[in-house]
């Protein structure tokens, strides 16, 4: 639950814009078209701000008070992953490919927060479309939040869902349509790569592997293997509590 204050920040919030660590390098000029362009909301404690189902086109600044980032662990309970200070709110990362997180921003205390259009906000700071700065950082990131996400939950599974979950991340980087259905990925994956990405050796993955080839969820041709995505997600879905085995 939420209560709105005002249509947007008045100058005394500038002041309180400046003291927020992560958009203090700010100019006073910037910090005070922000304030303007503010739409400000007290959310109640243990209220949810925004979840992963809001629109990604908005920024969150939190003003006061102490938020938490929570998620779904892999048996399906709701946990906490980070405590968020006054600030400009992290954004979500994109789930991995078969896992549905369901992250949630709620309010661990009461709390006022301002909310800005993502294109206005890049605007502001920056100078750029928000599109531009996305395909940036995209490119000068990469995935490398999908790393600690993925190695998190391989945790506990079993080497068939490591495997299934390592070959839906794969399908979806490298993955090009394939004439006799599935997806195939273009990139020559050996054995030995895959028992790298899953922690278990050689001899265990092709074992593994010769098992996810009989029920029918992988195939090889000229030495590419071909990835039936739906059947490895009904694989996950069946298997393992907390994951969904759709793609989000």
């Amino acid at each position: 639950m939420y209560v709105y204050v005002m249509g947007s920040a008045r100058a005394s919030e500038v002041r309180s814009l400046k003291a927020l660590l992560n958009i203090s390098w700010l100019t006073a000029r910037q910090l005070a078209k922000l304030a303007g362009a503010l739409t400000v909301t007290r959310h109640l404690k243990r209220s949810t701000i925004f979840s992963d189902k809001s629109s990604s086109e908005s920024a969150y600044v939190l003003l006061s008070g102490v938020a938490r980032i929570t998620c779904n662990n892999r048996k399906g309970r709701r946990t906490m992953v980070i405590m968020v200070a006054p600030g400009l709110i992290p954004a979500f990362p994109k789930a991995a490919t078969g896992i549905n997180y369901n992250f949630r921003c709620e309010a661990a205390t009461n709390c006022h927060v301002g909310t800005i259009g993502l294109n206005s906000f890049v605007e502001i700071c920056l100078g750029i479309e928000s599109a531009r700065f996305k395909l940036l950082a995209a490119s000068f990131l990469g995935r490398w939040d999908r790393v600690p996400m993925r190695c998190s939950n391989l945790l506990g599974c079993t080497l068939d869902e490591r495997l299934a979950l390592v070959l839906l991340d794969l399908s979806e980087n490298f993955g090009v349509p394939n004439l006799r259905g599935g997806v195939r990925l273009s990139a020559m994956v050996r054995h030995a790569d895959l028992a790298d990405l899953v922690g278990a050796s050689r001899p265990r993955v092709s074992e593994h592997l010769l098992e996810l080839a009989r029920k029918h969820m992988i195939s090889r041709q000229n030495r590419r293997w071909v990835i039936y995505r739906e059947r490895l997600q009904a694989f996950i879905a069946t298997h393992s509590d907390g994951f969904s085995g759709e793609l989000v």
